[in-house]
């Protein structure tokens, strides 16, 4: 609440002040410094401004409530809502441009209306005795003025807003566990703040000046408005001219580099840490991108660092479930590069590639689960063991689930799930058939399949490769995903050993396998 009672005083105080100087500005300069008039017309132009300020100050008291009643709202109540809270930190980053709006509208035509009618009346009535086009003079000297307050309001209250977001952002985590809101939303682009904050500064003065002078030229010379204004308009011309290409330059000049920050920003995010951002400025920008640079290349050491523990750890798991049946070692990493092999020949992208190879080296994690009298046993199992051996694409995606942070090991829970999953859908554990299957469950199918054929065991040897081949091209469409197995078969022809052993390889080399069904599970 202190917070709240601090940024009020601050943008009553802000705003009451910059209403003061306005009226002093107008009234001072255009009005009494100006215009040659008695001491009683004096006053009552003074009485005529104060009248037209207190309505201002009523109009716009009506409209600042409306704008502060959010903020007040969130801040006040002892437990504000959720919804309270988020609603009054998008007001406050909308406060500035808000106070903007409160000054052109209510607070400029608060002032302007009610004053040129009490002008003309006072005129019309010779109370006040000056030229009726001074009227029109003092409007247009009013809406530069209230343009210049509303240019100074806006930064006094982007300054005063900050200490209120930090409130409001702490009662939000405080009440609701939530971090942060709206961010990287733009309310005003960098452009549109630089291009007009030049323009004003640049025609402010200059409008200013040419008005009073002319006021002051007319009394003292007698010169014609006309005459004038053709030479003076010609300034004005120019300085506004000057003015937009100014502005225009110099948003240009700042824009720049804020984009090629925000452009290697969107890089990094996508993963992508070579994304350096250029460093072609002679300006404190140049800082600012050599900061940021050393920064992503901290990131960059401190991913690769974390991908070595990651790719260590994944490894490790592979090892230590291998250690457990010295007849399987090595199966997680052969099954690994040969599902790698078939990814990229599908065409997949590098990350999905690594979340594949990643996803292969876990797909039998269940097995921890198995008692080694089952999954070490040398003979034919019985219905019973081998209902136990199926469960483990379930327990290696229950066991995943437990490591944390979860969102990390989410990627690889359907491919483990589904690596004993059949194209004709009388796989386990879920019976999925074609598509349905996940593509990391289908992949690995037929290199888990490969390698479990060709792996020597107490019980038997090894086939030979070739043999495995024919049969995941009879298989084709019925256990494994038709494409799938034709790209790996299409590898496995395209290497050397392929072609090396294909000569060697007959029919009466063959051993027959009593227990294939266990075969295909490992």
């Amino acid at each position: 609440m202190n917070e709240y009672q601090k940024f009020l005083r601050q943008v009553l105080f802000n705003y009451i002040l910059g209403s003061l100087i306005a009226v002093m500005v107008v009234g001072g300069l255009l009005v009494w410094n100006t215009v040659d008039t008695s001491v009683l017309q004096s006053m009552r132009m003074i009485d005529i401004m104060l009248i037209s300020f207190v309505f201002m100050l009523i109009v716009e008291g009506l409209v600042f409530r409306k704008h502060i009643q959010p903020i007040r709202d969130a801040m006040r109540e002892e437990k504000p809502t959720q919804q309270q809270l988020e609603h009054a930190y998008n007001q406050l980053h909308r406060f500035p441009k808000l106070s903007m709006y409160r000054i052109m509208l209510p607070h400029f035509l608060g002032l302007t209306v009610p004053s040129m009618i009490l002008f003309a009346f006072a005129m019309n009535s010779g109370w006040i005795i000056i030229p009726a086009y001074y009227l029109w003079i003092g409007i247009a000297g009013a809406l530069m003025v209230a343009s210049m307050h509303a240019f100074i309001e806006f930064f006094l209250t982007s300054s005063a807003i900050r200490p209120m977001l930090i409130a409001v952002k702490e009662r939000l985590k405080t009440l609701y566990g939530q971090e942060t809101l709206l961010l990287g939303k733009v309310h005003l682009t960098v452009r549109r703040k630089f291009q007009l904050s030049i323009f004003l500064i640049g025609v402010f003065p200059i409008m200013l000046f040419s008005l009073a002078a002319q006021i002051r030229l007319q009394e003292i010379t007698g010169m014609e408005a006309s005459e004038y204004w053709s030479w003076a308009g010609m300034v004005i011309v120019v300085s506004i001219a000057f003015s937009i290409v100014g502005a225009q330059l110099l948003a240009r000049d700042v824009e720049h580099p804020i984009n090629n920050l925000y452009n290697a920003m969107s890089r990094i995010k996508d993963g992508d840490f070579s994304a350096d951002a250029l460093d072609y400025y002679s300006d404190d920008f140049s800082l600012l991108i050599s900061g940021f640079n050393h920064m992503v290349q901290g990131l960059k050491m401190r991913d690769e660092r974390n991908q070595l523990l990651l790719d260590s750890y994944f490894a490790t798991l592979a090892a230590a479930l291998d250690a457990r049946d010295p007849y399987t070692a090595g199966h997680s990493l052969r099954v690994a590069e040969y599902a790698l092999a078939i990814g990229k020949r599908a065409g997949l992208c590098a990350y999905d590639l690594d979340q594949l190879r990643k996803t292969a080296l876990l797909h039998d994690i269940g097995k921890i689960g198995v008692q080694d009298s089952v999954l070490l046993k040398d003979g034919k199992l019985t219905d019973e063991e081998f209902d136990q051996i199926k469960k483990h694409p379930e327990m290696g995606e229950s066991i995943l689930r437990q490591v944390e942070p979860a969102d990390a090991m989410r990627p690889y829970l359907p491919g483990v799930r589904s690596h004993h999953e059949r194209f004709d859908g009388r796989g386990y554990p879920d019976g999925l058939a074609g598509y349905h299957i996940p593509l990391f469950g289908r992949i690995i199918a037929v290199a888990d399949a490969f390698d479990a054929m060709t792996s020597d065991r107490p019980y038997r040897k090894g086939m030979p490769k070739i043999k495995a081949i024919s049969i995941l091209e009879e298989g084709r469409g019925t256990q494994w995903d038709p494409q799938l197995a034709t790209l790996f078969i299409e590898h496995y022809h395209s290497t050397e050993e392929a072609k090396a052993s294909l000569p060697d390889t007959k029919e009466s080399d063959i051993p027959k396998y009593p227990n294939k069904e266990k075969d295909l599970i490992s």
